[in-house]
């Protein structure tokens, strides 16, 4: 298999089968509390939907504008405290799977970038954009805004453990 053929994963046909399974079960043992599920999940999809839409958007056209040379650029050595911010931002606005990362954060230190700038960006990834506003409806506006101060702090201290640590001749 060459490198750029990717296997088929079934992890997610397999689990949006269980899912219509466990629906058709319900469905055939409790009709009413199967559609009030099922209306249920179709408004938490049409909440999240466009601010899912968004947010890929976003993230494709800054995929196709910046390289790893030029982002290496702006959070290498000499990229002081915007460094920082880039790293939170750019943390807080990427989606998908951790591992998915991997390869780009490798490509991307091989250019110069930091490991506390590395985990001030993975730290940041637990804000999850698109989950915001059904986050937000659960536990309120306020708590949301706390506890995502509390998540960039955090990223923050994290990265300032790791600067420490290189600075002690450790290498993490």
């Amino acid at each position: 298999m060459s490198k750029k053929e990717k296997p088929v994963s079934l992890r997610g046909k397999f689990f949006a089968l269980t899912v219509c399974a466990i629906y058709a079960i319900l469905f055939f043992f409790d009709r009413q509390m199967a559609l009030l599920a099922i209306q249920k999940s179709a408004n938490v999809l049409f909440q999240v939907l466009p601010i899912l839409a968004v947010v890929i958007l976003f993230t494709a056209f800054l995929n196709y504008i910046l390289k790893p040379k030029q982002i290496a650029r702006h959070l290498g050595e000499d990229s002081g405290i915007k460094g920082w911010f880039v790293a939170l931002f750019a943390g807080v606005i990427s989606h998908g799977p951790m591992y998915a990362w991997y390869p780009l954060i490798e490509d991307l230190r091989s250019h110069g970038l930091k490991d506390r700038l590395v985990v001030v960006f993975f730290y940041a990834r637990a804000i999850k954009l698109p989950l915001l506003p059904l986050m937000i409806d659960y536990f309120g506006l306020n708590f949301t805004i706390i506890l995502s101060c509390y998540i960039l702090l955090g990223a923050l201290f994290q990265g300032w453990i790791i600067e420490l640590l290189e600075q002690k001749g450790i290498r993490p």
